[in-house]
């Protein structure tokens, strides 16, 4: 899904003519270490694209995202996979999001090269489902799990030390409504009565604070959560558009359950896989096999690499018992450690910026008739029902939530997407799901608005009329904008 992200809209938001070209990005970049080597260059941000032509930067985006998505859709398909596939799959993703400047900002990004390095680690160098003679090795298993330890528990450290809300349980009288992408469910969430959201907010803290540490308490307990883990993700997943981050915070925990406990989900029967791992255990049952080369090789470089994981996973643990944790950032440029943390402030209501054009030669005329853009899945029409979209992400939309609590002067890149509506570029367009000039000339002008939009009451008179929003004006977001006095802004 990532890769496929990428190829969708990567071309639009960083390619040659995006909204923030990723060429440009690199020059900036190579131009500020100038007086560094290329080696260094490289190791402050490792992207394949510094070894390209970038007088193309659109064939090479979406190369590395078909290779990605081909490699992918392989070890999917397949169940097989190995070191180099997986390593492969890491490098061509990284080199993705560190030219993918503000775009991949949310927690998906980080957290599947996050993962991918994890998986590095466990497949071997055969291409085998059920490699015989090389199992996975302990330390393997519990690096999986120890993932952990930068997902549930740094966000809800991030929580309790953060709003008030969290801690006097009335977080989830807000979450629904004022999340980035609300889904459906999140409407009727909203909605139930108020014990039922502090229960959500309990259990959020139970889930996220103390079941991490059943891990360390035994197999049941073990089992136990991976368990919760997997099905408060999927609750997350049903209740919120939150990317494809859900999918991927579900992963360690299947290195919970052990050959015993998902026994049931294999066919059985002669030849059968369960009936080759029984097989398998029964030879090795007492057995004391002579090491071979290449079993120890692995162990070694194993053990080398979890030294190399628990030394870069200090500042990870020293901003995890610090009082100013920082959330969702990385400590280094390959992305083999994170931290993590969702919602440490909740927004208490919703505002959002409502891009809107008008053929009028005078914007302040009062006869000027503004007409709105609808994006894919932001809320912008009120009757418009909310999208459901989780894998999927739509990158665009995702940053005009974070814009809505901010100012324009602080994503410069919202006013390259306005004058994009300006000139009617089939690229930038392509990212929008309603275009109200697309039989007719481009805009003069084109405006920011900002209005605060809250769900409407299932059975009230908004709902009856088909509205699932109330909205109502705030005021200017961006004051009318024409391709004339955006000219001298683009060119410096």
């Amino acid at each position: 899904v990532a890769f496929l992200v990428a190829f969708h809209q990567n071309k639009q938001l960083i390619g040659d003519r995006g909204l923030l070209p990723c060429r440009v990005f690199l020059k900036n970049f190579q131009q500020y270490f100038q007086d560094k080597t290329s080696w260094e260059v490289f190791s402050y941000m490792p992207t394949i694209l510094w070894l390209t032509d970038w007088s193309d930067t659109n064939s090479t985006l979406d190369s590395l995202a078909l290779l990605g998505l081909g490699i992918s859709s392989f070890v999917l398909i397949t169940g097989c996979a190995n070191m180099l596939l997986m390593a492969a799959l890491w490098g061509l993703y990284m080199s993705l999001v560190n030219v993918g400047h503000v775009w991949p900002g949310s927690q998906s990004s980080p957290q599947a090269l996050e993962r991918q390095v994890a998986g590095i680690l466990i497949p071997t160098h055969g291409q085998q489902q059920l490699p015989e003679g090389r199992p996975i090795l302990r330390g393997d298993s519990w690096g999986l799990r120890g993932v952990w330890k930068s997902v549930p528990l740094p966000a809800g450290l991030i929580k309790i030390r953060g709003d008030r809300c969290w801690r006097d349980l009335t977080c989830m009288d807000f979450h629904y409504e004022t999340q980035p992408v609300p889904n459906p469910v999140a409407y009727y969430l909203h909605h139930s009565p108020w014990w039922f959201h502090r229960f959500e907010t309990l259990s959020n803290h139970f889930i996220e604070l103390l079941v991490p540490f059943f891990l360390f308490l035994g197999r049941r307990a073990c089992i136990i959560h991976g368990a919760l883990q997997i099905l408060f993700q999927a609750i997350l997943i049903v209740s919120g558009n939150l990317s494809f981050l859900n999918w991927l915070t579900m992963v360690p925990s299947l290195a919970c359950f052990d050959d015993a406990t998902l026994g049931f989900l294999f066919p059985s029967g002669p030849g059968s896989l369960k009936d080759r791992v029984l097989q398998m255990q029964r030879e090795i049952q007492g057995a004391r096999p002579k090491p071979r080369f290449g079993s120890v090789v692995r162990r070694a470089a194993n053990v080398s690499l979890g030294i190399l994981l628990a030394w870069l996973s200090v500042p990870v643990v020293l901003n995890l018992l610090s009082s100013r944790q920082v959330m969702n950032t990385h400590f280094n440029s390959l992305h083999i450690v994170n931290t993590y943390g969702a919602f440490g402030s909740i927004t208490k209501e919703r505002t959002e910026v409502i891009l809107q054009g008008t053929a009028s030669p005078n914007a302040s005329a009062p006869d000027a008739v503004w007409e709105d853009y609808e994006f894919k899945c932001k809320p912008g029409d009120p009757s418009r029902r909310p999208c459901l979209i989780s894998p999927y992400h739509y990158r665009l939309d995702w940053l005009m939530w974070f814009a809505a609590f901010q100012t324009y002067e602080h994503n410069d890149w919202i006013l390259h997407l306005a004058g994009k509506l300006l000139a009617s570029d089939a690229e930038a367009l392509s990212l929008l799901a309603h275009n109200p000039f697309a039989s007719r000339p481009p805009p003069r002008w084109v405006r920011g608005e900002h209005y605060r939009y809250k769900f409407s009451r299932p059975g009230g008179r908004h709902a009856a009329e088909g509205k699932w929003w109330v909205r109502k004006r705030i005021g200017a977001y961006f004051p009318p904008l024409s391709l004339e006095e955006l000219r001298p802004y683009f060119r410096d």
